[in-house]
């Protein structure tokens, strides 16, 4: 019995300190905490709200404990999302609540926030408490959209770029299929403009120069649009005006005169005086097209025809300047002969690891050994290849010899890292149906270990296709194959699409990096990616380093590999071997 006793007197001892325990720990919980805690009383009506809940919208004092403390603060146009997310849970129809919105802060600025929460019931199933937590997402709302603008937007103008001028011309092209307008009506016009001699001027003054005097034009066309119009930046020294709502011919020619007239004045950057002209190709809109690629093809022909006219001047695209194309079936002749005669070679540039300070890996970059013209870059050749199905032999020849290559190296070079290589895969050869199974042929051929094989896809030959790109890359990921997505930054890039393709290194593209030192958008886009890799545990390369400053950059903000012409321009085979045979001048010059 004494014992009996003894024990019953100390339980609820026990039980107090344990209460106290569990109490101290959930208050520590809730002040270490980065999210705030809300707890809301939905008979009563009053809610809880943690310090931390406070300091995220900018109070230090308390606020009062009423949910519309918290309802009024959240922005107009997401209050009706917000209501339905809410009304949803606590009907049983989620087992939790998650939403993401703004709300606004003491300094009545808009911050985003993920708010996330559950609903406790009583014996009855009626709703009786929710208690939840306040995220600030801010940070990654801001990189998010800032991504989302960089795909859509050109980094040295702001302008839109290609991807935004095509899906808006896409919807000028839909509103033809919606008109009541009489057949063969004029309703938009595109005006492509290519700066005439603008090489010359990057040559003689440099390509800083160049880039003042492209931003100088691009806010002269963005003055003389009018509202409602598009001035995109295509790429180099090529711009696309798209006029919408146009109602007759004189008055697309009447706007190309003036954008002739403005881009012929002189302008003065730094000490220089420049003077330079503009070639515009005009393609009109009518119900005779179907695609914005078509209209942008056309345009860019005529804009080919005003070049032979003499520049300065504007040439409308018609049927017969089809016949300037006989220079590019040409062009596809020889290079259907070249793939015949297997007239291509390999060239490999060298991936650098800034942790190991050693060569990793090549990437294995195509040319053309064309019998007059000697060695010919793949800017010549790859965009007729895609266009006349090419593409397809090229890269399954190119697949087999880099893996050939890699294999011979592994063999002659034995290293604690086995090197990889890089091979580009085009959307065609993609999304062949034969991808997979010639894939596992040349591994098997080669005997090259598949994890030393790394496939560099871009992100438009996914998105195209996304559900099949999904279970096509899962394949090439349980083969042990690596996946790099090329160009990133480029193209449409969303955190949604990273996670839905499990990529496992992002390749910042080369026009990034030359812009980073002396522009800090471009700086802070390169971290960005940076810290989003890191984020999502993936491999981060930069592509196009060509001086020291991009280098140390690059180290500082912990870029693990880079490659680039102040490393090596693309070598060729023996050239590659005879630098594996002594790497030391890599790691020693360029890396510690």
């Amino acid at each position: 019995m004494l014992t009996l006793a003894i024990r019953y007197s100390i339980e609820p001892q026990h039980a107090d300190e344990a209460l106290r325990l569990s109490e101290e720990r959930y208050a520590l919980a809730v002040n270490g905490a980065n999210d705030g805690i809300w707890d809301w009383d939905l008979r009563g009506g009053d809610v809880y709200y943690s310090e931390r809940w406070h300091k995220i919208l900018g109070f230090d004092d308390q606020l009062p404990a009423t949910i519309n403390t918290w309802t009024d603060r959240i922005h107009d146009d997401d209050k009706a999302d917000f209501n339905r997310e809410l009304e949803a849970h606590l009907a049983g129809n989620s087992s939790h609540f998650s939403h993401e919105y703004r709300i606004r802060t003491k300094s009545s600025e808009f911050i985003w926030v993920l708010s996330r929460g559950i609903a406790v019931t009583d014996h009855d199933g009626q709703c009786v408490r929710m208690a939840g937590s306040i995220t600030d997402i801010s940070p990654r709302k801001r990189a998010e959209e800032q991504l989302i603008h960089d795909a859509l937007h050109d980094h040295l103008t702001g302008l839109p770029n290609r991807n935004l001028m095509i899906d808006r011309l896409g919807h000028a092209i839909e509103r033809i299929r919606d008109s009541d307008r009489e057949m063969h009506t004029i309703e938009f016009a595109v005006l492509f403009l290519d700066l005439d001699r603008f090489k010359n001027i990057t040559d003689s003054l440099g390509h800083s120069i160049g880039d003042v005097l492209l931003n100088l034009i691009a806010s002269k066309l963005g003055e003389i649009t009018r509202p409602g119009d598009t001035v995109a930046r295509l790429g180099g020294d090529e711009f696309a005006i798209l006029l919408s709502d146009v109602n007759s011919l004189s008055e697309v020619t009447h706007f190309a005169d003036r954008v002739l007239a403005e881009c012929a004045m002189p302008v003065k950057i730094k000490s220089h005086e420049i003077c330079t002209t503009v070639s515009i190709g005009i393609a009109l809109g009518t119900e005779q097209y179907t695609s914005s690629h078509e209209v942008l093809r056309d345009s860019d022909l005529a804009m080919y025809w005003a070049k032979s006219e003499g520049k300065d001047c504007y040439q409308i695209f018609d049927r017969e300047m089809h016949s300037r194309v006989v220079k590019q079936q040409r062009l596809e002749l020889e290079l259907r002969q070249a793939v015949e005669k297997k007239e291509f070679v390999i060239n490999y540039q060298p991936i650098v690891s800034l942790t190991s300070k050693s060569m990793v890996g090549f990437e294995a970059l195509i040319r053309w050994n064309h019998p007059l013209r000697g060695l010919v870059g793949p800017n010549e050749f790859i965009s007729t290849a895609e266009e006349t199905g090419l593409i397809v032999p090229l890269g399954w020849w190119t697949l087999l010899e880099a893996c050939k290559q890699a294999k011979q190296w592994q063999q002659d070079f034995s290293s604690e890292q086995p090197l990889s290589i890089s091979v580009n895969i085009s959307g065609k050869l993609f999304n062949h149906p034969d991808m997979m199974t010639n894939l596992r042929r040349i591994l098997r051929e080669t005997r090259l270990p598949p994890s030393s094989l790394r496939l560099e896809i871009t992100e438009s030959v996914l998105l195209d296709h996304a559900e099949e790109s999904v279970a096509k890359l899962d394949e090439m990921r349980n083969l042990g194959v690596g996946l790099h997505v090329d160009d990133f930054g480029t193209g449409y890039s969303s955190l949604s699409y990273l996670q839905k393709f499990n990529y496992d290194t992002l390749k910042i593209d080369r026009s990034f990096v030359n812009q980073m030192v002396n522009n800090n958008g471009s700086s802070a886009i390169v971290q960005s990616i940076i810290a989003l890799g890191k984020l999502l545990h993936m491999n981060i390369i930069a592509e196009g380093v060509e001086n020291r400053e991009q280098l140390e950059r690059l180290k500082k903000l912990g870029c693990p590999q880079v490659q680039g012409y102040l490393f090596s321009k693309p070598l060729d085979t023996n050239t590659a071997t005879r630098l594996l045979a002594s790497p030391i001048q890599y790691s020693s010059t360029y890396v510690m």
